[in-house]
């Protein structure tokens, strides 16, 4: 990735709340210039955002896109693209979690929940990085998968498969956009407290119980894995390819 002055440019998918949001932020801190996605409906939110990442230091560009409509992402591009020119960094973050039982999993809320986290992660990838590569400039992917890639969850059957999909997916785009100078990540977060989850978390005893499983001892908050991200993009990251990076408190390993 070309050093130089001038701000970086990145998108953030899902950036009117929580991790998207705590994102744009944190690069904004850095006087980046930052296109905030946000899907349709969610625009006073993205709002918020956009005034969080000036008050940073950041200057925001909102967009609207839903990332699972492929005419809709091919507009976000050319948008971003004519506003900013083509990105340094891109964070894949979009993404839903409707709980749900298995046995009441029909196939539209399957096709649902895979075309927003995981056809999402590969049009934007493929639309943007399309860009990177033209322009030679290098750059960086980190898209936002979930410890849910290497765990199951009973509410979460469709969910997971999405999250295990994006891991993957950028494991074989690192071996395709290495040689252009691109790298491709995944961060895996762990119990982080955002309006997907709020409610769950909200149930008598489940924040308490996952507190207890996480040996720093507590549950996360989207800056934890803003930084996470955040560092995945520093030029001290720049052999690091293909990886996960799990962002969990230390939960997955405290199996005693």
């Amino acid at each position: 990735m070309t050093n130089t002055d001038e701000p970086q440019r990145v998108l953030v998918t899902g950036a009117a709340r929580g991790i998207g949001r705590a994102t744009a932020v944190r690069f904004g801190r850095d006087r980046a210039r930052v296109a905030v996605n946000y899907p349709p409906g969610e625009l006073e939110h993205a709002q918020r955002t956009a005034e969080l990442v000036t008050a940073a230091g950041g200057e925001p560009y909102l967009v609207a896109a839903d990332v699972a409509d492929p005419a809709q992402v091919t507009a976000m591009a050319e948008a971003v693209h004519a506003e900013f020119g083509p990105l340094d960094v891109l964070v894949n973050n979009a993404g839903i979690c409707p709980f749900a039982d298995f046995f009441d999993i029909d196939v539209e809320l399957w096709d649902r929940t895979h075309q927003v986290n995981l056809r999402g992660v590969f049009l934007v990838t493929q639309a943007f990085t399309r860009q990177m590569v033209e322009a030679g400039r290098g750059g960086r992917v980190v898209s936002v998968s979930s410890i849910s890639a290497w765990v199951g969850g009973s509410q979460q059957v469709h969910y997971c498969a999405t999250k295990a999909g994006i891991s993957s997916l950028m494991k074989s785009l690192a071996i395709v956009l290495a040689p252009h100078g691109i790298t491709c990540n995944a961060v895996l977060p762990g119990t982080i407290e955002t309006d997907i989850n709020r409610d769950d978390l909200a149930r008598p005893g489940k924040r308490e119980m996952f507190a207890q499983r996480i040996p720093v001892g507590r549950t996360g908050v989207p800056d934890d894995v803003a930084g996470a991200i955040w560092l995945l993009t520093r030029p001290e990251a720049g052999y690091v390819n293909g990886a996960e990076l799990l962002v969990d408190g230390g939960m997955f390993v405290n199996l005693q």
